[in-house]
């Protein structure tokens, strides 16, 4: 199942990558969340190959997830693989300049199923994917403005 959406924001791209390239501070923000987040690589800057051991709780379960950085690609573009024991999540961001001062930020999330369970629970989910769309879209857009508050702060 596949999620796509794009949000225009008011901040210069070399902007909008560096606080999507934050590590430090998404995994501050899952840990206070009750999630633990483990670093699995030893690069000293941020690039591909970086990667992450989360355990979370999620819907009543505790689960595990294995993130790596696939593309790192500044001010461009960011990939990640997600692995779980049932799913494969597929995180692709773009940034495209639009203006000095505007950029466009491009998410796609490809959610693949690893298990004939996660293939049936993709298959009932389907059923509910223009609301499920809607959510991403409204997350994307979440962060899109938390983006550009920090921008307008920065600037004074």
């Amino acid at each position: 199942m596949k999620f796509s959406t794009r949000e225009d924001i008011e901040a210069p791209a070399a902007f909008v990558f560096a606080e999507l390239s934050d590590f430090d501070g998404f995994e501050r923000g899952a840990m206070r969340r009750g999630a633990r987040v483990k670093r699995l690589d030893r690069l000293a800057v941020p690039g591909a190959g970086m990667s992450w051991a989360l355990e979370f709780r999620w819907r009543g379960r505790d689960r595990k997830m294995v993130t790596e950085m696939t593309a790192h690609d500044p001010p461009q573009a960011l990939a990640f693989v997600a692995e779980s024991a049932g799913f494969e999540l597929v995180l692709g961001m773009g940034l495209a300049e639009m203006s000095r001062r505007r950029t466009r930020l491009a998410v796609e999330l490809e959610v693949k199923p690893r298990t004939l369970a996660a293939r049936i629970m993709l298959q009932s989910l389907r059923l509910g994917k223009a609301r499920l769309t809607r959510r991403f879209a409204s997350r994307v857009r979440m962060v899109a403005e938390e983006i550009e508050a920090r921008h307008l702060k920065r600037l004074g």
